[in-house]
């Protein structure tokens, strides 16, 4: 990790996103370049809900939920970009999601993490392409649009 890499804990990052559990998939964040360029982290125990029927004896993390991290990762990195986002409540709305691709399961023990870069922006609208990656091999990728409002 890089030196000018910010690092926001679980706190900081409730304090970006709307989510809360069970749907709070983002457990830290490193932004590297505010608004365009970061890393989600999300830590995968057994303990997680989902897994009690996805699948009962062959637990894997349903492929919606890893895009779901990958988009909560995004609007995160959009938040960061105003030092003041704790003071504001923006809510980060899914407008699409293309060219969708899962690699690899995604189980129990396994650290989930998102890479996400803004490719493009106009006003308040931004596309990511997105990679969420354990132990260096690709688990899903998507390109993400998502719309940021007060």
């Amino acid at each position: 990790m890089s030196e000018n890499v910010k690092v926001y804990n679980i706190e900081e990052v409730m304090k970006m996103l709307p989510h809360r559990y069970p749907f709070l998939l983002v457990d830290r964040l490193e932004v590297e370049v505010p608004g365009e360029k970061g890393v989600g982290i999300k830590n995968v125990t057994m303990n997680e809900e989902f897994f009690q029927g996805h699948f009962p004896n062959n637990p894997v993390m349903p492929g919606v939920l890893q895009i779901e991290a990958m988009a909560q990762t995004a609007g995160a990195v959009v938040i960061a970009q105003d030092e003041n986002y704790a003071e504001k409540t923006k809510n980060v709305l899914f407008m699409s999601v293309d060219g969708v691709k899962f690699r690899r399961q995604v189980k129990p023990g396994d650290q989930l993490r998102m890479h996400v870069e803004r490719t493009k922006a106009r006003r308040n609208i931004f596309v990511f392409k997105a990679v969420a990656m354990v132990d260096e091999q690709v688990a899903c990728e998507a390109e993400l649009t998502a719309m940021i409002l007060d």
